[in-house]
Formats: C-alpha cells, structure tokens, sequence
C-alpha cells in the first residue's frame, strides 16, 4: 500500500508472457503506472537463473514487489521444498500464492521455506476464484480466512474481482487486518476465453479490494501505457471515494 500510494496506483501488473525479454520490456513500459509484478515463472520458456536477474532489477528499478502466482497447494514440507527447487523462487519473490485445500500447515511450509534464506516474504491464500465453475464454495472461505486471520505469513486474500458481492463479502469475512487482491477485472467486462470472467475494476476496488491483478487488459493493448493508466486512474479513484465514505 505504501508503493501504491506513492504511484496512486492499486495494479498489479499480471505478466503472463513467455520469455525473460519480453517480460522486461513490459515492466520497463508500464512499471510507473502499477504497483507490484505478478509472474508465472513456470511459463517462461527461456528462463535461466542468472538472466532472470534481469527481471528483478527491472522490477527493483521500478518500484515494485515481486508476485509469484505459483498457487501452492501441496503439504507443508513439500511447498516449503517447492519454493526452492530449480525456480528458487523463495530468493527473489516477496509474495506467494497458496491454496488451502491441503491443510493449514502449507503456511508454516512456505514461512518456513524464506527463513531458510533469511528472508521474509507474504502469502496470499485463494479465497475466491473468477474462473467460471470454480469449487471454492462459502464454506470454504470462511476456513481460508480462520486460516489466514491467524496466521503472521499470510498477508492478505486473493478474491474474486468478476463479482462486487462476492467481495464485500470477503471483506466483511475477513475484517481490515488483511489485503484483498482480485483478478477477473477487466475495463471492457463480461466473459473470456476458457471461463474467465471480467468485472469492471472501480466496482472491485469500491466492494473492497486493495488490488486489482490486470493482464491482458494491458499487455494485449494497442498503447499499453495509456492502458496501464486507466486502470490506475480507476483504481485510485475508487479508493479515495470508498475511503472518503467511510
């Protein structure tokens, strides 16, 4: 929030593209205009361990804390063993995706995982998906969020941004003590290829996010820069009208 606020920006920048370069130019075109990085670093097809520095000094360059979308879901030893591995990513990623399907003692596994370099990183537990057909139901919420309300690695909850309701929802669910993030946002709503469904990034932000997770909407954009700034213009406003109603 504290990058945000600097940038007046709630963006996280979902990346999902598939070589190191690419995804560079992309973070030096609109790191102004977003807050964090969200990366898949599976996708990248040409990733090697030296040339991924390239992608955390253009992150560091711009400002922006790293977002590893790795959605981890196995028990706790193994996601602690995950988060090295041949992605390393317990080295370079300040937050983390994790399902809690498996049991509460993933997040003591991924805590666990940064203390063993030293570092200290957040995690997001999914909450809510956007996905149409998704299995997350009520019930399961209410057992990510007793989850994660007691717990000092998880910093906040991945919602779903396709559905106002859905996120105030979580928010009354989960109280102030932590952030919400939501995909399925888009300026241009309704449903994309393969289910996912799209809400309009003000209403998100107005129901209770503090982050809007956007893709597509930007990198597949004619003028990505201009694209970004929408976004953050959208998001900033939301926010200082839901603060200013308060």
């Amino acid at each position: 929030m504290e990058i945000s606020t600097r940038k007046k920006s709630l963006v996280i920048l979902a990346a999902d593209l598939y070589t190191i370069d690419e995804l560079v130019n992309l973070i030096d075109t609109v790191g102004p205009y977003i807050s964090a990085l969200k990366t898949h670093v599976d996708m990248i097809i040409d990733f090697d361990k030296l040339k991924w520095k390239k992608v955390l000094k253009s992150a560091e360059n711009n400002d922006l804390m790293i977002f590893e979308d790795r959605k981890f879901a196995d028990i706790g030893k193994i996601s602690q063993i995950q988060m090295g591995g041949i992605y390393d990513i317990r080295s370079w990623a300040d937050l983390v995706t994790a399902h809690r399907i498996s049991g509460p003692d993933i997040v003591d596994g991924l805590g666990a995982s940064w203390s063993d370099v030293e570092r200290i990183g957040g995690i997001f537990l999914l909450a809510q998906m956007s996905s149409r057909g998704n299995l997350l139901s009520s019930e399961y919420t209410d057992e990510v969020v007793n989850t994660g309300n007691g717990s000092p690695h998880v910093v906040g909850y991945i919602g779903n941004g396709s559905s106002a309701a859905e996120i105030s929802d979580l928010r009354e669910k989960s109280g102030d003590g932590k952030l919400i993030w939501t995909p399925g946002v888009n300026l241009e709503t309704g449903v994309g290829k393969l289910g996912q469904r799209y809400g309009n990034p003000y209403d998100a932000i107005k129901s209770g996010s503090d982050g809007i997770i956007v893709g597509s909407g930007i990198y597949n954009s004619k003028d990505r820069v201009e694209s970004a700034k929408a976004y953050a213009k959208a998001s900033w406003d939301a926010l200082i009208e839901r603060e200013d109603n308060v």
